[in-house]
């Protein structure tokens, strides 16, 4: 039987649940209405590639820099705070419950990153608005005087929130919390990260509407070597993701050579970003536009190796110098790079009957790198599933991220961001034996 004092901090836990929730998904939605209106207000346009492809080749060269240069700024007046680390912060915090995300740390990171995206930094906004999500969560649970198991439940149900509101995807959201942050099913946490990932997408989906975030489509494989081919993605897309997760670690000690304290390091990086930029605009920015035209079959041929090895070198450029940002969307944008590249490539350039390959292709890709730098494939799959709205592809999509993640883990033992918390000196291994008490939070 319950006694009044378990009932009091049950309904304690489940106001803070449902605070976080929202409170996360609204910040999401103010951050995604705010970069578009800004971006629209200075460019003309809210889509950062088309602002960029209207721009003159000495102000794409100018734009990355200013936002370099600003963002970082931001971040060194809020040095004092606790130091942000991105999603490695929340790792330790809900897995081996030490340390907790602080919530101004977390907000400075985010406008850095709003600051840099909006000069075209090649970076990802999942980073800020999942760490924000996690200390709206960590707060929560303060707020309500709860213990410190059920305040690292909501530190995870903070991070689903963040990520399912900005990527419009609750079942990837939570897989992303079980298989990333977590890295094994706890029980006690699937209810409430589920949770928290349904009430912050519905909150998203009530302002935005219920599309996905690149549309509804229908992709079919319609030959067993098509199928064949497409699995086949799955090892070649793990090669790229290390190669990548490789390049930013080999970049970030070259910046880090250079004696050059920030901001003036990241406006180093945002130059080289303008300077590819010049070029190719359509690598500005998380890459989401452009992933949407790769899906559309809309980009063929060489383009596509052009576009990823670009891509790479455009976000380790920004990312490795200091701009605030994560890397989840530029990985997919190589992904789909590849995937589609390597499609396009075989079928020998365009035609009405080879477009829905090619992006099937991209599809599978893209889903492939993110499993391959996360090690997560489940929620690379679900990723694919809800961002697409396309569900034709589960047979290729299953095997080809179960090949990535094998592969890359045979390459490379660490996650992306398993390597982030080895690199501060914990072993990521063996704090996994250290984990969630079996007891439900209260």
């Amino acid at each position: 039987m319950l006694t009044r004092e378990t009932t009091v901090r049950q309904v304690r836990f489940t106001a803070a649940l449902v605070a976080t929730s929202v409170l996360a998904a609204s910040f999401a939605i103010a951050a995604r209405w705010a970069m578009g209106h800004a971006t629209r207000l200075i460019f003309g346009s809210e889509h950062i590639v088309e602002a960029f492809a209207t721009l003159a080749p000495s102000e794409r060269l100018a734009a990355p820099i200013v936002g370099a240069l600003a963002g970082a700024a931001l971040a060194t007046i809020g040095a004092r705070l606790p130091e942000s680390r991105g999603v490695g912060d929340v790792m330790e915090a809900v897995v081996l419950g030490r340390g907790r995300v602080s919530i101004r740390a977390a907000l400075v990171k985010a406008g850095a990153s709003f600051l840099a995206l909006l000069g075209g930094g090649s970076v990802g906004r999942e980073g800020p608005l999942i760490q924000v999500g996690a200390a709206i969560g960590g707060r929560a649970g303060e707020v309500a005087g709860l213990d410190g198991l059920s305040t690292r439940v909501l530190y995870a149900a903070g991070t689903a929130a963040g990520f399912a509101a900005a990527y419009n995807t609750p079942i990837a959201a939570t897989l992303f919390v079980l298989e990333v942050v977590v890295g094994v099913v706890a029980l006690e946490l699937v209810v409430p990260v589920a949770l928290a990932a349904g009430i912050a997408t519905a909150v998203s989906r009530w302002v935005f509407g219920d599309a996905p975030v690149y549309g509804i489509r229908t992709y079919a494989l319609v030959s067993t070597g098509q199928l064949a081919a497409s699995v086949l993605v799955g090892p070649l897309a793990a090669l790229v993701g290390v190669g990548f997760m490789s390049l930013l670690g080999g970049a970030e000690k070259l910046f880090a050579r250079t004696n050059v304290s920030q901001p003036w390091r990241a406006a180093m990086g945002g130059a080289l970003v303008g300077v590819v930029a010049m070029f190719l605009p359509e690598i500005v920015g998380n890459g989401a536009d452009t992933i949407d035209e790769m899906l559309d079959g809309r980009v063929l041929g060489f383009a596509f190796v052009v576009l990823l090895f670009a891509k790479m070198f455009a976000t380790a450029s920004s990312v490795s110098s200091g701009s605030a940002g994560g890397v989840f969307t530029p990985s997919m944008f190589i992904g789909a790079a590849l995937g589609g590249g390597l499609a396009s490539i075989w079928l020998g350039g365009a035609g009405a009957d080879r477009v829905p390959v090619v992006g099937a292709f991209a599809l599978v890709g893209m889903a492939s790198a993110v499993a391959a730098t996360t090690h997560a494939p489940l929620m690379a799959v679900a990723l694919a599933f809800e961002m697409s709205g396309d569900y034709a592809l589960v047979v290729p999509l299953l095997l080809a991220t179960g090949l990535a993640t094998v592969t890359a883990k045979a390459l490379r033992p660490d996650s992306i961001y398993a390597a982030e918390l080895r690199r501060r000196g914990v072993d990521w291994d063996r704090s996994l034996s250290k984990h969630l008490a079996s007891e439900p939070p209260t």
